[in-house]
């Protein structure tokens, strides 16, 4: 894999970009945040596991918005030529909780940008470092990756979950009214999480899709109540879109050196998952 595009384009000269950005986890975010997902939560001083995807996002005006409702690329992102994109995964490394109240500086760096063809069609994989450092401490370190795919490019296709012995487990509906919450929360503007037409006409989803950081939020913290404490590292894998209007189940569950995590959609598909582990 290169990061050069199908197209002969050369995206090599976006790796290394950074930015840096201000943001503060505030009491009314963390109440957002709980009661969109208690009980689900775990226990613990401080911002709650996942809050952390809420902060500094990408703020632009409608004019430097793209069709999908995302600041258009070639602005923080390159401008790749598949403009579908979805969360394909990324791995925490946790050292301790958030504040609330006090500043967070937030560093992204683009790592990595690769093309390759899967079964699904030709792709695009952006990999972005994430600190979030706060009191001069270095609290999270992520490593996420973003898929793209062209318009024309089919959807992975969903694996059925075999049954285990799970130690946590529960269910949440996936209802419109919580995809417009988290959306809110998040200041996401993706079109595929709340335009019913343009999610099934234009990208060709079942439906409205749940975030994937949801889901992961959602693994974390099944992860940290099986574990009894908050993970030092957790992993997270995307495998097919999870579609709205229908309950979906968390699990987590034992294994080897830490715990095992996935979302189940209605229909038994896996959609995400994770592993935990410290």
């Amino acid at each position: 894999m290169s990061a050069t595009a199908p197209n002969g384009q050369d995206f090599a000269d976006w790796i290394g970009r950074t930015e840096t950005r201000r943001d503060v986890a505030t009491p009314r975010m963390a109440q957002e945040f709980r009661a969109m997902f208690a009980p689900h939560l775990a226990d613990g001083a401080g911002a709650a596991l996942g809050l952390h995807w809420a902060l500094s996002p990408d703020i632009e005006p409608a004019e430097k918005l793209g069709p999908d409702g995302h600041p258009r690329l070639g602005l923080y992102l390159p401008a790749l030529p598949f403009a579908r994109r979805m969360w394909a995964g990324g791995e925490l490394t946790i050292k301790g909780a958030l504040a609330l109240g006090e500043e967070v500086v937030k560093t992204s760096v683009i790592e990595d940008i690769a093309f390759k063809s899967g079964a699904t069609g030709p792709l695009a994989f952006v990999t972005v470092r994430h600190d979030y450092v706060q009191g001069g401490e270095r609290i999270i370190d992520e490593r996420q990756t973003l898929v793209y795919r062209s318009p024309t490019g089919e959807a992975a296709k969903p694996t059925s979950a075999p049954p285990v012995e799970a130690l946590i487990a529960f269910e949440l509906d996936a209802t419109s009214t919580l995809l417009f919450r988290y959306s809110a929360l998040t200041f996401n503007g993706h079109r595929i999480h709340y335009d019913v037409p343009y999610a099934t006409g234009e990208e060709g989803y079942a439906g409205l899709v749940v975030h994937g950081p949801m889901q992961a939020t959602l693994m974390l913290n099944a992860a940290a109540n099986a574990l009894g404490r908050t993970p030092s590292s957790f992993r997270y894998r995307g495998l097919t879109p999870l579609i709205a209007g229908a309950p979906f189940r968390v699990e987590a569950s034992a294994a080897e050196g830490g715990v095992a995590t996935r979302v189940i959609a209605a229909s038994g598909a896996l959609t995400m998952s994770g592993f935990a582990s410290g």
